[in-house]
């Protein structure tokens, strides 16, 4: 049977994985393994830009102060600090790497803003930053000898003592990942010295999502399963304005449109956005959303209008060409047409918790980037701090481990048992899975949405329990496929969500309840869970 013993196993092809990889490749051998083709992740959907101090104007002061505000309070200063200060250099790098980032006439860097932004410090490739960033960096990482990348495969479950045989005295230890090959169903060890998460987000838990399928929570998943800690998991930023058209997919229209003066109006074309904040358009995120969600349910209307009509067609094709092209294969012209928008589910801003290294409470098992929860977003992230925090995080993970010298297995690798499908049988029985991942997007749509209340989460998580309860009986006795395994993920990830939901008894940042719709508690206090094997 096949095993693979590599230096390093990364779970993940976003900036995060690609990054590290880079990172890693002069300290040994790297594996990388991504669910479906290397390019395809969270990343490559990434419209708005880079959050980083490049203007003499601007101060680092200034962007933590902007990203503690929209944290609601529940920010690590510490973290933030190391993520602005740490940003600036981390950009350099993707510049040094090819990284196209737009600039202006003069040749510097056109810094953008964005919602939350006090000054105009996002850093971007006209609206196609993400894919600018994974396509450089898929560049440099196909050129590298020590880094593998093995496409169509997944990740089953991390290898810990669990799987061991004599494993009462042993530490919680990662040994590396069984993984499956999706096209064979084969399963198999990925043994490694270090492991690291950097599968990205959950989107897919909600109907309306921005994220790209594979978006299903396997890290979170996999690592809470595994023993690690998850964090402030109730706070699933929804963006504000994603495409509302049957054949949109949930397309999302960066929030730079509305930096660039783009406003929010009802149908009937009233602006309302000072209705609800005095920074208007470019309030934070979970301001603009709920007051857009507020806007459609006062109104009984499907959507609000996003207009940006009043610009110079140019300068709007110039700035959007992403966002224009898009609309205008279905219909819609946005230099003469308001966008009809909607929020859709968008970002975890909790998931394992790291310490400021990238370190999680498994010894050997490292997270980064959408994955984690490493303080830096606090109830609500800030406009484009998550590539930022991808770069700066997977740097300090790389160097964390350059730090410890040289490396060896752990004693107990060459004991990992092969993967045990015995007792599993094949199955086509497909409609068992896709009736259950709709109905978990369903009740998390209805009842764990922008707006929530005690009530409907206790009858979200009964529910949630009863399908968490048919997938792991279906699960031990059907053969390991990917459908299968984003399932099992998904409805994890959705009781964690519920469940933190229920311990928070105020209404903070991206949770909102109308149980204590003003019960502020007035100091720091982060939701925590933990799996006890």
């Amino acid at each position: 049977m096949t095993r693979i013993k590599s230096d390093f196993l990364i779970i993940g092809s976003g900036v995060s994985g690609l990054f590290t990889a880079l990172k890693l490749a002069p300290l040994g051998s790297v594996v990388v393994v991504t669910k479906k083709a290397d390019y395809e992740s969270n990343t490559n959907y990434a419209q708005g830009g880079i959050a980083s101090v490049f203007d003499d104007k601007d101060k680092f002061e200034e962007h933590i102060k902007d990203t503690l505000e929209s944290g609601a309070g529940l920010c690590d200063l510490e973290a933030v600090r190391v993520l602005v200060e740490e940003g600036p250099t981390r950009v350099r790098e993707l510049l040094d790497l090819g990284v196209p980032f737009t600039r202006n006439q003069t040749g510097e860097l056109d810094l953008a803003r964005e919602g939350g932004h006090s000054k105009n410090r996002i850093i971007h490739s006209l609206d196609r930053t993400g894919s600018a960033v994974e396509q450089s960096l898929l560049d440099h990482v196909h050129a590298n000898k020590n880094i593998q990348i093995l496409e169509n495969h997944a990740c089953v479950d991390l290898i810990t003592k669990h799987h061991l045989k004599d494993k009462e005295n042993l530490p919680l230890r990662c040994y590396g990942a069984y993984i499956v090959d999706t096209e064979t169903g084969e399963v198999f060890p990925v043994l490694a010295k270090k492991t690291i998460l950097a599968t990205g987000g959950a989107g897919q838990v909600y109907l309306h999502t921005t994220n790209p399928n594979i978006a299903t929570g396997d890290g979170v998943a996999s690592a809470y399963r595994a023993g690690a800690i998850v964090k402030n998991m109730e706070f699933y930023q929804f963006h504000p304005t994603s495409l509302f058209h049957e054949q949109g997919n949930s397309f999302l229209i960066s929030e730079a449109v509305r930096g660039h003066g783009g406003i929010l109006r009802e149908i009937g074309g009233r602006p309302f956005m000072k209705d609800y904040h005095d920074m208007g358009e470019l309030a934070p995120r979970d301001i603009v959303a709920r007051a857009i969600d507020d806007t459609m349910k006062k109104r009984g209307e499907p959507h609000v209008l996003l207009d940006i009509t009043h610009r110079p067609a140019n300068d709007i094709i110039n700035h959007f060409p992403s966002i224009y092209e898009r609309c205008k294969k279905l219909g819609i012209d946005i230099t003469t047409d308001p966008i009809p928008v909607v929020p859709a589910a968008h970002y975890m801003c909790g998931g394992v918790a790291t310490d400021l290294l990238g370190r999680t409470n498994i010894a050997d098992l490292y997270a980064c980037g959408e994955t984690t929860c490493t303080g830096v977003h606090g109830g609500n992230r800030l406009a484009s701090n998550s590539l930022l925090e991808c770069l700066v995080f997977s740097h300090r993970i790389a160097g964390d481990i350059q730090s410890q010298g040289k490396l060896s297995y752990s004693a107990e690798t060459d004991l990992i048992p092969d993967w045990n499908k015995e007792g599993t049988t094949n199955t086509e029985e497909w409609v068992l899975i896709s009736h259950d991942l709709i109905e978990i997007k369903t009740i998390m749509s209805n009842y764990v949405g922008i707006v929530r209340s005690d009530m409907r989460l206790e009858r979200a998580l009964r529910r949630l329990k009863l399908i968490s309860e048919e997938v792991k009986d279906y699960y031990n006795r059907t053969t390991v496929s990917l459908g299968l395994l984003e399932l099992r993920n998904l409805v994890k990830v959705a009781e964690l969500i519920v469940r933190s939901a229920l311990l928070r008894k105020e209404s903070r940042g991206l949770h909102f309840s109308t149980d204590y719709p003003e019960d502020r508690t007035p100091s720091r206090q982060d939701t925590i869970l933990s799996h006890k094997l």
